[in-house]
Formats: structure tokens, C-alpha cells, sequence
């Protein structure tokens, strides 16, 4: 139990008086207590922010102060549950820094991260709160724990250890100075890559300009220019229209110019983020380095499956070796084909390479994205998905309008379990806009969690840029973009489905190189005939899909397998060299990277190009020295897809193991241990190996 001092409370009450009219500080009269979306305003978040540390603080306060001696319920619990107000204004404000903001939400971001770097370091460097940490987990055998507060002690002590509660007040003072510089040097990483993107576009005023465009791509630039206010077409460099331009257009020189755009995206200029490629790394060096340790990735790895470098090395080396002769020579079969069609180029440059391997793919397998978009409208792709997750684990997602949103895009879903428990609350955010940042991706605005024995279910969200419905045609997603949307939605279900007391530990909050399992093992279904069947029928005639495209889109499941394994690993690989450093390079980052990956890239290198830049994952997300996980996951999900494929993709009694084992319990026990409990074994490379057809090539 909680006990506060009487000053504490008093300041308390007086910061609610104060913020009577805040919506991130009154209790929401919401369905199930969700965000008041339609009343939260950029003003709100300073001073809720604010009345958030205030409230944290006190709560550590009380904790520390505590005359009686510490315990597992007077300080491991007390902490777990502390800065709930905290908590829920962050996953606001945070998640929408991401789906929807503007520069005065970028200004605020930059003025609440000293604060809540401020309120982080007084908590983890907190050395009386520290003490009484320890005290209880020097005890810990003789406190009768179970299983999961056993786990919450660990992680809880651990964490601490990890954050600096053991450096001396010098070297605490000096790593908290870092980690504000750092969290500055993110935000301005994330700042700088979004007003890059959104910097270009191309305008096209002449229609032979457009040559080798499917129909929906003209259209969709068409509307982007009359979203803009331009005539013409507009591409831009949001994934939607990038992705497919390169693919299709036949105009060499605008693959070109656009390709350079995307692969110098904050590359100097007026946001460059060469520089704070190498702040953030310099950074990580010496927060490293305090606490211990010889690099970054071996502080990072420390509590993740893989739990060293040298695994993650030879793990990567184990996969490249046979990937990278696999993949040259998909890429001199293509260059073969190009050239028997009018390439006349000594190499394929890398502007070229989607373009011919999208027409190689069309002469091999006689199938094209033209083909499959009409049988993937959104809406029946998002039936589709939830129909998946009903027929797998029971629960049902209807659409609600009683709840608040923070764009009109986005819907709401309410989730009940088979015996009509509410789950959570589903957002959904599919389409692309100038305040979104690219990609895909899950988040929670807020996390499931059981306090003082009352359950909050989890606000989950999923955010996409597919392709937004014209004057012309539906929102009509690629297959990749079905896959893309049934990944995110395997993240959707390891929140939507968690069951534990203690919300640091419910959900998706797992060891990065093991959170990707139930998102990739989801992406299976998008290449099983069985479920294809289901639901993808032409928009106009309704006519369902072919058994012959079926068996195309099967058929051509492994097409650049090599290619695009050797793409990840040379992320991966770049990932744990920049943070395997004990000291900046002498050269820059553009250099750098081109030395690093010069080995494992397999086409000609483009001068003046990088990707470190716009690596948002291990530069202002949470993949730093991590990366290497998106293939660690796909090896346990090869294996455990493979119980799926063995007792049936629809097999309940599978579905309900791995909901049970893995989607429902979090981070209450080693993952390592969570995994062997569902599949019976440890997995294996040669299981991803195997599944992609790489072996023998």
C-alpha cells in the first residue's frame, strides 16, 4: 500500500484544483475511461506533463519515506504503480507525436524532455529508493513470491542496476546530463527525418511522365496534387507513393531523382542528420561506458534472449553466409532478363532494381500488383483480419462511435472476448498525411494493468500509410500491404490480449528480439489459400479470387528471399557496428556506413547515399543494437508457424497455446521459457532457412 505525506497530498489536491478543465488531468467520462480526444488540446500537455511529474514525484517521495521497512508491497508495488497520471498523458502525447503532429507539438516535445528526462533520473538514480530496492531483493527467497511478483522484483532491481542507481553522485550527475542530451538528440533525429520527407515531392505536369504507372498509382498522384493545390500528379517520398513509383515507372531519370531524394533524406542540407548520427552514438558510448560496460550492445543485449554480441554476430553470420551467394545470383538473373528486354547499362543501379524484379516477377510468375489490388479493398481486408482473429482466439471487434478520435480517419473497435468480456478498445489509422511519420506500426495508449484490484483493459492502436481512397476507387491495398496490415495487427494482439497484474510486464512489453514473434507468425495467413479464399473478391464484381492468382501468390512467396534477407542482415549489421564502437570513426557517418556495409551489398553503391540518416528505428526508436530481432523473431515464428502447418492454420487447440504461452503473458517469465512451453524445443536458423527456400540456392 501507497502512504503519502499529508504535504504531499495537499500539493496533490491543489495541482488538480488547478487543472479542473485539463482533459489529460479529469477523469474521462468516455467509454471505458478512453482518451478525450475530442477536448485535448496543445495547451493541455505542458501543464499536464507537469501535474504528472509533480504526482510521481510525490508518490517516490512517500515510498522513500516510509517508516516501515521495505517490503514487496510498500516499494516493489508501491513503484509499479506509481506515476499513473504520468503514464497516461505520455501515451498521448508520445503516440500522437507519432500519427498526427505539428511544429507546436514538436516544440513541446522539446520543452517536456528535460522535464521528464529530469523526472527519469530521479527515479532511477534515486539512492534511498534504491536501497530499499535492494534491501527486498537480497530477501527475496524468503518472501513467499509467486512467479510473477518474483519476476516484477527482478526486472524491477535489474532495471535499476542497469539505469545507473550504482554509480557514484558524480558519475550520476554526469549520466543524467547525457541521457537529457540524448533524448534532445532523438527528437530532433525524428523532427529533422519527417520535415526531410515531407520537403520533396515531384510534380508531374506531363502525362508521358507517367508511363508504366498502374492505374491506382495515377490516381493516387493525382490526388495528392489536388490535396496540395496543384494540377498534375504529385509523388511523394511517404512509402505509398515511393514504393510504387520505383517499381513501375518507366522513366528512368525520375526513378533516379527520386530514388537520390529518399536515400538523401536528412543527408545534409537543412536537415541533416549525419551529425546527430554520430551525437546519438557518441552518446550511448559514454552513457555505456559509465555504467560498465565496453560498448552499447553489450549493455543492450544484456537482458534480451540473445544476451551478447557474439551471438548476435555469429547469428547474423549464420544467416548471411548462405543469403549473399543466393542473392547475387537473384540479382544476375535479373540483370540477365533486363538486359534480354533493352537494358543496356553495364549494372543495374539501384534505382533500377524494383522496376526489373517487379517485370521478371510479372514474366515468371504472370502475376503483377495490378492484378491482386481489386481483390484487397481495406474494407474487406480489415473483416478479413478480424475474422482471422475470431476464428483463431474467439474474440469479436465491432465498430463504435461513441468514442473519440484524434483524426477523422481514424475508427474504433470494441473488442470482447467469446464470452462477451470487453478486451480493449481498437484504434485504427490507415492512410497516410503530412503529420504522420512513414511506415507501419502498433502502439498502446494504455496498457492493461490490474490496480487495487480493479482490471484496466489496454487502448491499442494500429497505424499504416496505405493507399487513401480517391474520387475513383477504393482504398485498395498491394498483397505486401495486406501482409504489412496482418504483422501490426500480431503486435494488436499481444496488447488486445494480455492478462497480468503488473503493466510493466503485460503485452508487448517483452525483449525486443522476441516481440516480434506474434506479429511475423501472422503474416503467414497472407499466402495460405485456405484463408485467402475467405475474403478477397474483386471490388466491382465480387467475384473471388482465382484459384489461379492463389497459386501465383504462392508460388512466388520466396521471389528475392536472398535479396531481402541480405537487406535486413545489412541493417542488422550496421545496427551492431554502430553500436559495437568504443569511440566515434574518424570519417562520417555517409563514409562510415558505406565501409561498413560495402561487403554485404549487392548493388553498385550509389555516392552521397545512406540510410544511417533516416534509420529511425535505432536512432529515435527503441531498436538500437536490436535490429538483428525482426530475424531472430522470424526464426521462432518459422518454427512455430510450422505446429500451425501441421495440425491445421485454423487449429484451435494450437491458436489457444500460443494465446495462453505467449500472447497472453507478456514478460511474466523468461521468454526462452515462454517459447519452449508452446513449441516443446528451442528453434533454429535452418527453420527461417528452410521456410525461405534458401538453402541450395
Amino acid at each position: 500500500m501507497k502512504v503519502k505525506s499529508y504535504s504531499a497530498v495537499a500539493m496533490l489536491l491543489c495541482l488538480m484544483s488547478c487543472n479542473m478543465e485539463n482533459p489529460l488531468l479529469t477523469e474521462s467520462t468516455c467509454p471505458y475511461g478512453a482518451p478525450q480526444f475530442d477536448k485535448i488540446k496543445n495547451e493541455h500537455y505542458v501543464p499536464a506533463f507537469k501535474a504528472g511529474i509533480e504526482e510521481a514525484k510525490a508518490e517516490i517521495d512517500a515510498i522513500v519515506a516510509n517508516s516501515e521497512a521495505p517490503d514487496f508491497e510498500n516499494t516493489i508495488e508501491a513503484l509499479e504503480y506509481s506515476g499513473r497520471t504520468l503514464d497516461r498523458v505520455s501515451g498521448i502525447f508520445y503516440n500522437l507525436m507519432e500519427a498526427d503532429t505539428d511544429d507546436e507539438m514538436q516544440a513541446i516535445a522539446e520543452e517536456i524532455s528535460p522535464l521528464m528526462t529530469e523526472y527519469s533520473m530521479y527515479v532511477s538514480l534515486n539512492k534511498p529508493l534504491f536501497e530499499r530496492i535492494r534491501e527486498v531483493y537480497l530477501k527475496k527467497d524468503s518472501l513467499g513470491l509467486d512467479k510473477e511478483q518474483m519476476r516484477l522484483l527482478e526486472e524491477t532491481y535489474e532495471s535499476f542496476a542497469r539505469n545507473g542507481a550504482n554509480l557514484s553522485d558524480e558519475d550520476k550527475e554526469t549520466y543524467s546530463k547525457y541521457a537529457e542530451e540524448l533524448s534532445l538528440a532523438q527528437l530532433q533525429f525524428s523532427k529533422n527525418l519527417l520535415a526531410a520527407t515531407n520537403a520533396y515531392t515531384l510534380h508531374i505536369t506531363d502525362s508521358t511522365d507517367l508511363a508504366g504507372l498502374p492505374g491506382y498509382v495515377v490516381d493516387m498522384a493525382a490526388f495528392a496534387a489536388k490535396e496540395k493545390g496543384m494540377d498534375g500528379w504529385v509523388i511523394t517520398l511517404d512509402y505509398p507513393s515511393f514504393g510504387p513509383f520505383m517499381k513501375f515507372s518507366e522513366n528512368r531519370d525520375l526513378r533516379k531523382e527520386v530514388y537520390m531524394a529518399y536515400m538523401t533524406r536528412a543527408v545534409g542540407g537543412e536537415y541533416d542528420n549525419t551529425g546527430i548520427v554520430g551525437k546519438i552514438v557518441d552518446l550511448r558510448i559514454r552513457m555505456a561506458g559509465l555504467l560498465g560496460y565496453d560498448t552499447y550492445a553489450d549493455y543492450a543485449l544484456e537482458n534480451k534472449m540473445a544476451k551478447n554480441t557474439a551471438t548476435v554476430d555469429a547469428f547474423l553470420k549464420e544467416l548471411l553466409e548462405p543469403s549473399l551467394p543466393a542473392a547475387m545470383k537473384e540479382v544476375a538473373e535479373i540483370e540477365k532478363f533486363a538486359r534480354e528486354n533493352g537494358f543496356d547499362d553495364d549494372r543495374l543501379r539501384s534505382w533500377d532494381f524494383s522496376y526489373w524484379s517487379e517485370k521478371y516477377r510479372e514474366a515468371r510468375y504472370a502475376l503483377n500488383e495490378e492484378q491482386l489490388k481489386p481483390y484487397f479493398r481495406l474494407e474487406n481486408c480489415i473483416d478479413a483480419v478480424f475474422d482471422l482473429a475470431n476464428r483463431l482466439y474467439g474474440i469479436t471487434f465491432t465498430e463504435i462511435h461513441d468514442v473519440p478520435v484524434y483524426h477523422k480517419d481514424v475508427k474504433v473497435y470494441d473488442v470482447k472476448d467469446g464470452n462477451g468480456r470487453h478486451l480493449a478498445l481498437f484504434y485504427a489509422d490507415f492512410f497516410p498525411r503530412a503529420s504522420k511519420r512513414g511506415g507501419a506500426w502498433m502502439t498502446a495508449f494504455r496498457e492493461q494493468g490490474i490496480y487495487d484490484g480493479v482490471e484496466e483493459r489496454p487502448f491499442v492502436s494500429i497505424v499504416t500509410n496505405f493507399t487513401k481512397p480517391t474520387d475513383m476507387a477504393p482504398s485498395l491495398l498491394t498483397h505486401g500491404e495486406f501482409t504489412t496490415f496482418l504483422h501490426e495487427f500480431g503486435h494488436s494482439l499481444h496488447g488486445i490480449l494480455a492478462e497480468g497484474r503488473y503493466p510493466s510486464m503485460t503485452g508487448t512489453s517483452v525483449p525486443r528480439d522476441f516481440v516480434e514473434l506474434p506479429s511475423q507468425i501472422m503474416e503467414n495467413w497472407a499466402y495460405e489459400p485456405e484463408y485467402l479464399d475467405t475474403f478477397a473478391k474483386d471490388y466491382m464484381t465480387g467475384e473471388v479470387i482465382p484459384d489461379s492468382l492463389v497459386t501465383k501468390i504462392v508460388a512466388s512467396k520466396n521471389y528475392l528471399a536472398a535479396y531481402n534477407q541480405v537487406g535486413q542482415l545489412r541493417y542488422g549489421i550496421m545496427d551492431m557496428t554502430w553500436h559495437s564502437l568504443k569511440e566515434l570513426p574518424a570519417e562520417g557517418t555517409v563514409e562510415f556506413e558505406k565501409r561498413t556495409v560495402a561487403p554485404v551489398t549487392v548493388l553498385p553503391s550509389v555516392p552521397g547515399t545512406a540510410f544511417s540518416p533516416s534509420f529511425s528505428h535505432i536512432f529515435a526508436g527503441g531498436y538500437a543494437a536490436g535490429y538483428y530481432s525482426y530475424k531472430w523473431s522470424e526464426v521462432l515464428e518459422a518454427d512455430a508457424f510450422s505446429l500451425f502447418k501441421e495440425k491445421g492454420i485454423f487449429n484451435k487447440e494450437v491458436a489457444a497455446s500460443f494465446r495462453d504461452n505467449i500472447l497472453s503473458k507478456g514478460n511474466s517469465e523468461d521468454v526462452a521459457v515462454l517459447y519452449r512451453n508452446f513449441r516443446g524445443h528451442d528453434p533454429q536458423p535452418e527453420a527461417l532457412l528452410d521456410k525461405l527456400g534458401i538453402k541450395g540456392k
